[in-house]
């Protein structure tokens, strides 16, 4: 037996002795002891969760209604209204009629959140976002309820109030908001090794998104699509943005936190303002009924992704986002979304943290909006119409006529009545289930590891960097040294290195050997690295200027951004108007006081002696030009502009020590001109490097004061 496992096992096993000599046993509420809390009740290993459950459903339905109003998770969020068109026909795989035609647009609603926070908490928090999508079809509405990361921290949804108990705020003092940076939280992850491949992802630059138009989207579990046949595919339901995918660093989000809270909201509703619409291409990854055991891993663990060298992602439509919300509370607050509304064409797998989602949602809404009444608030109306023999209840709008609201009946010539010879009518996929009723798990579920490997190998060095980083954070918060080093241990279930450069961080005893050997795979698009980085469209540009700055090179530099989709504005120290060397005046965006280069995707200096000359004296100003290099972004100065970069504490760029007059020079991100007022060429390379989100080849070999 492996030492780390045997030492591991002793563990759990006094965890057990301890319990056993406490007596203190898990029971329900109403005082029922419990044998088993991890797994659901199924029909056989691998069936779908019961309705007799009753530990399942006491333990979801106390859980849900544990806040009032807000949401338990994804409390905070910001959402926008749209629409969908398909490519072409998906007739072959789903019956589902807004997939059919190309010519159909389909109206929906999109809700971006955070997970662990309050509605108050900050948008840049290290953290999972939800991506929740909500289809007006003409067959009923459709709601696609997933994050921006593939899989989860656990496999069934019984697990689900203690991984969120664990994540939150710790009750005895309400502290850390809206942060994993605690005992709690990785106490419960240490215990559960399941979780370590969603923990790969967590503490990598995805839980850090740009904007919520540059993060993917996933819907986590395995659904199935059938078409008209009968015939049905497993399906893997992915959202990717034209625009790449692309984050934040570590040091940006906690300024941020303070100096905009609000920055992915607000980015979100000033692109739509600004008609930078959001677009996000839908990607399916199909899997036909009878290939669903070929695999090394179980399609319905929710901890586990299929890698796209297996089964490539098919691109079938795009979502295009082009309306802000008319109201906050009635709209994004009040949407209630459901992983169980489907409509034909689209049915479920017995993925048991997704079983456990289709009981929970509902329970939820009940109590966040005050009755079964809440799909008659007009964000949550479908388009379809609706006819049955549910009444009253709170906030119940719908006035219905007649005295009939029964079925069977006469009195209405038995309507509304269930028609199973319509074609367009709901008909659940008639999958084999047997087996006995037991709490277990299948053995398909067990490996924990070999997926988080897989991340991790598919990491670019800059990225494996970060997470290392990010552990040294979230861990070096926590006090339990034990809890230290039961992740040390499952982190050298992932990589020896990783595990040894996570313990030197936090001051813990290294391992000696790895626990598992890397199995040495990779998979390209796990990687940020390899997003898209071909287009400037929406970037938002800082123009750093003062009195008697250069206006041709402001003004062309200005218009080039904009030619190319990026936004720029003039950031000076004071608000109002600033002159130009030439007497041409322009209005400041914003000033130094209010605003921040980690607002921004890059920076601009233009020349004028007059306007380099103040800013050099201006502490914000070389603060500005220092954070945007440390955080890698995109620099260019034109003229006497190259003389404020000179005056930074940029280090490293050779170009800033030579003296190439008219001549336009690009290294790392920095881009120069010293001479002539003609700039186009030293714009384009500048729109090239801003195109390239980052230049990490500064990371940690430049470091400058920021």
């Amino acid at each position: 037996m492996n030492p780390d496992n045997n030492s591991e096992q002793k563990k759990l096993e006094s965890l057990e002795m301890f319990r056993r000599e406490t007596g203190e046993n898990l029971t329900t509420n109403q005082g029922v002891i419990i044998d088993d809390t991890n797994n659901s009740l199924t029909a056989g290993e691998r069936g779908p969760t019961l309705m007799e459950d009753f530990h399942f459903r006491e333990k979801m339905t106390h859980f849900d209604h544990e806040r009032i109003p807000e949401r338990v998770v994804h409390a905070r969020g910001s959402a926008a209204h749209g629409y969908f068109q398909v490519y072409e026909s998906m007739a072959e795989y789903t019956k589902a009629k807004f997939l059919q035609d190309p010519s159909v647009k389909t109206p929906v609603f999109v809700r971006f959140s955070t997970v662990v926070g309050f509605r108050g908490s900050a948008d840049t928090v290290r953290d999972v976002r939800g991506f929740a999508t909500k289809f007006y079809t003409e067959e009923g509405n459709y709601d696609l309820v997933g994050n921006n990361m593939p899989v989860f921290f656990i496999q069934d949804g019984i697990k689900f109030p203690d991984l969120v108990h664990a994540v939150k705020p710790e009750p005895h003092n309400e502290m850390p908001q809206a942060s994993a940076a605690h005992d709690n939280f990785w106490d419960f992850i240490s215990l559960m090794p399941e979780s370590m491949h969603m923990i790969m992802w967590v503490l990598s630059d995805r839980a850090l998104p740009r904007s919520y138009r540059m993060m993917q989207g996933f819907g986590v579990h395995t659904f199935r699509w059938i078409n008209e046949q009968g015939k049905a595919h497993l399906v893997k339901l992915h959202w990717r943005p034209p625009l790449g995918m692309h984050s934040l660093v570590w040091d940006e989000t906690q300024k941020l936190a303070g100096k905009d809270p609000d920055f992915n909201r607000r980015d979100l509703w000033n692109a739509i303002e600004m008609g930078h619409y959001p677009e996000f291409e839908l990607g399916v990854q199909l899997v036909a009924e009878e290939d669903a055991d070929n695999f090394d891993f179980d399609l319905l663990d929710p901890t586990k992704l299929i890698p796209e060298e297996l089964v490539p992602v098919k691109i079938i439509g795009k979502m295009t986002l082009n309306r802000n919300p008319d109201n906050f509370f009635a709209e994004t607050e009040q949407v209630a979304f459901h992983p169980g509304h489907v409509v034909p064409g689209i049915d479920f797998s017995n993925d048991p943290l997704l079983q456990g989602r289709l009981f929970s949602y509902t329970d939820t809404q009940l109590i966040r909006l005050g009755g079964p009444n809440f799909a008659e608030l007009p964000i949550n109306r479908p388009v379809a119409p609706t006819h049955n023999n549910q009444r009253d209840g709170y906030s119940r709008q719908t006035i219905d006529k007649g005295q009939v609201n029964y079925f069977p009946n006469s009195r209405a010539g038995g309507c509304p009545m269930a028609n199973p010879e319509n074609m367009r009518a709901y008909t659940h996929y008639a999958e084999k289930v047997e087996g006995l009723k037991i709490r277990k798990r299948s053995d398909s579920f067990k490996d924990h590891f070999s997926q988080a490997t897989l991340f991790w190998n598919s990491l670019s060095e800059v990225e494996q960097d970060h997470i290392v980083s990010a552990s040294h954070f979230e861990l070096g918060k926590v006090e339990d040294k034990q809890i230290q080093q039961r992740m040390v241990d499952l982190f050298n279930h992932v990589d020896h290195e990783l595990a040894k450069r996570v313990a030197k961080g936090i001051g813990i005893s290294p391992p000696t050997e790895p626990a598992l050997e890397n199995h040495g795979h990779r998979s390209p698009s796990l990687s940020m690295e390899n997003t898209v980085k071909d287009s400037v469209k929406s970037r938002q540009v800082a123009i750093l200027a003062a009195d008697g700055f250069d206006g041709t090179q402001l003004m062309q530099m200005k218009q080039a951004l904009e030619d190319a989709g990026a936004s720029a504005k003039i950031v000076s120290k004071f608000g109002g108007m600033i002159t130009s060397a030439s007497g041409e005046q322009m209005k400041v965006d914003k000033m130094f006081i209010a605003t921040g280069s980690i607002m921004y995707d890059a920076i601009y200096v233009p020349g004028g002696q007059q306007s380099i000359e103040t800013l050099k004296q201006e502490g914000d100003a070389i603060h500005f030009i220092n954070e945007a290099f440390r955080h890698c972004k995109a620099i260019a100065a034109t003229g006497e502009g190259v003389e404020l970069l000179k005056a930074s504490s940029i280090q490293g760029v050779s170009l800033l020590e030579s003296d190439s007059n008219g001549q336009v020079q690009s290294e790392k991100g920095v881009v120069t001109l010293t001479g002539g007022s003609e700039i186009h060429s030293a714009a384009d390379a500048f729109i090239q490097a801003i195109a390239q989100h980052r230049h990490w080849v500064r990371e940690q070999k430049e470091r400058v004061p920021a």
